[in-house]
């Protein structure tokens, strides 16, 4: 009898079987699995938990113990400050609209101009938060690309505010706008700089979009219409590079 016909039944059945994964590889799977369940639900939770605690910590001491829930129950109930604080400013607020409230704010305003560190501290404050809440101010809003660092090598940038006219008259040419590029995977450093309103690209998505690129360093990429912009862009980049460079002499 030949070689062929002597081989076992068992033997071509379990060459047959499939290949599965190990023990070891499925425990790896389902780890994996649960950590990307568990993790964002974790961060979320801790970093909610974490502003409540430092926003009633923050307010406690404002509290007289008289008033506070500790005083008379086991232990603090959290969220009371942030309760507290948000009815606090939102009475501000209200205050703040009728004529006694304005013009008790402008006298307090009147008192920190004068004082020489403080003043400019104020004004810088004061100026970012009136961008970043006020219905009239004008945080970011458009989203542009900027060849930066290198040619050919093109970064998200946001549009802020128009140069001043002091800057503007003292700028090279003209159209400039004002631009900053947060850095990735922490937005709130960066570079801000002035550039020729010719050297950037806006494009058609939102700052939650953008943000969202940033702050994943690219490894979440918009859903849907978002997608297509981005490979929309990439075109706009590459054709705006290939106008840019110089045509050969015939």
């Amino acid at each position: 009898m030949s070689d062929d016909s002597s081989q076992r039944p068992d033997d071509t059945m379990a060459a047959a079987k499939p290949v599965h994964s190990g023990p070891a590889a499925r425990i790896r799977n389902y780890f994996l699995t649960g950590l990307i369940v568990a993790g964002p639900i974790f961060i979320t939770a801790y970093l909610t938990w974490s502003f409540i605690t430092w926003v009633d910590n923050l307010v406690r001491p404002f509290i007289p113990p008289i008033y506070r829930p500790e005083t008379y129950l086991p232990g603090p109930i959290p969220g009371t400050g942030l309760i507290i604080a948000f009815v606090a400013l939102t009475m501000l607020g209200f205050l703040t609209a009728n004529l006694v409230g304005r013009k008790m704010v402008e006298t307090g305003e009147n008192i920190l101009n004068r004082m020489p560190i403080v003043r400019a501290v104020y004004r810088t404050m004061k100026q970012i938060f009136e961008s970043l809440f006020s219905k009239s101010g004008s945080s970011f809003r458009t989203v542009a690309l900027v060849e930066f660092p290198a040619p050919e090598m093109w970064s998200i940038v946001f549009l802020s505010q128009p140069p001043h006219s002091d800057i503007v008259t003292r700028l090279p040419g003209s159209d400039y706008v004002s631009v900053f590029l947060p850095c990735t995977p922490n937005p709130t450093t960066g570079f801000f700089f002035y550039l020729p309103r010719k050297s950037i690209i806006e494009i058609d998505l939102t700052v939650e979009q953008a943000m969202t690129l940033l702050l994943s360093a690219g490894m979440v990429q918009p859903d849907g219409d978002a997608q297509k912009k981005l490979g929309a862009l990439a075109e706009t980049a590459r054709m705006a590079q290939a106008a840019r460079k110089p045509v050969p002499a015939k």
